[in-house]
């Protein structure tokens, strides 16, 4: 249960033998002092990079598919281009079924807390979106007055 959790050694033994010794005893990385803490979150990300098993992640819904892996987004096999911002709000939107978001929220989720622009751009976004997933762009809904959610179940 506990193997997979990477381990640093943060230490004030800096010789070569506590070095090998701390890595044969199955730390994933040592560190001697003293040292920066930059180096020490680069080291940290490292070892997450490289311990981390790299799952497939495919969302797939009303024939719009998500390969999270790889980025990609297909409606009935056909791959779909899509901006980072379009990509962004089908993801959270199939993370979501049914669930409604304002359009504020979506501005704060998607575009971040200091992004100066109106929520028309939501809806300018959710428009292109719709039009590149074709048919299955009847799966966001507009929720009046409200925001806009992705449908529960297909129709």
């Amino acid at each position: 249960m506990t193997a997979d959790i990477p381990v640093i050694m943060a230490t004030a033994k800096d010789s070569e033998y506590d070095k090998v010794t701390g890595l044969d005893s199955g730390a994933d990385d040592y560190l001697s002092k003293p040292f920066g803490m930059m180096e020490m979150v680069s080291r940290i990300k490292a070892v997450l990079r490289r311990t981390t098993p790299k799952q497939a992640k495919v969302i797939s819904y009303g024939g719009i598919t998500i390969d999270e892996n790889r980025h990609t987004v297909s409606v009935n096999n056909a791959p779909v281009s899509l901006t980072l911002k379009e990509y962004e709000l089908l993801k959270l939107f199939m993370d979501n079924p049914g669930r409604v978001f304002t359009r504020e929220a979506l501005l704060a989720g998607i575009w971040g807390t200091d992004f100066a622009g109106e929520t028309r751009t939501v809806d300018v976004h959710i428009g292109t979106l719709r039009t590149k997933l074709s048919e299955a762009g009847d799966v966001i809904e507009t929720v009046r007055g409200i925001g806009y959610k992705m449908r529960e179940e297909r129709k």
